[in-house]
């Protein structure tokens, strides 16, 4: 369903494998199903939206559970961002996920561009400091400070979603 999505989809067996595999990857969004052996999917649900680092992880719940609105309802209040019952378009499931996934580079772009800002502004105070008591040397150190912030060869983002 996902191929040709720019994503690299990660399969795990339970919530506890999940809430693991969430401490060290980063992901754009995350397939779950409400029913799961040990922790069930809203429980994962409301540990991954405690995490600091998790809780911005749009959850989508992928189920074949009836279409009891009260399970829809516990699913969104757990963070889901939406609840899909089987059977489900597929063209549906994956026009969301390439939402979330090209929310998720745009933000990572911002993140690179925010770190790069802070770089050269403080490279620039840096140089004004310098400039401000002149001297041959301090010119040319505050040049290299200024060219030290400067990217050279800018990295693209390259990773693939998760």
């Amino acid at each position: 369903m996902l191929q040709g999505l720019p994503v690299e989809p990660v399969a795990v067996a339970s919530g506890e494998a999940a809430l693991k595999r969430l401490l060290v990857d980063d992901f754009a969004v995350i397939l779950m199903d409400a029913q799961m052996p040990g922790l069930d999917g809203f429980e994962t649900a409301g540990h991954i939206k405690r995490r600091e680092r998790t809780r911005h992880i749009p959850i989508i719940f992928l189920t074949a559970a009836d279409r009891d609105a009260r399970l829809a309802l516990r699913g969104y209040a757990a963070g889901a961002v939406d609840y899909l019952t089987k059977p489900f378009d597929p063209w549906v499931l994956r026009a969301k996920v390439a939402i979330f996934v090209d929310l998720w580079v745009k933000t990572q772009q911002l993140r690179q561009q925010a770190q790069q800002w802070a770089r050269l502004s403080g490279a620039a105070q840096d140089a004004v400091r310098l400039l401000e008591d002149p001297g041959l040397d301090n010119v040319e150190r505050a040049r290299e400070a200024l060219r030290a912030a400067l990217p050279h060869d800018p990295e693209p983002l390259t990773r693939r979603a998760r």
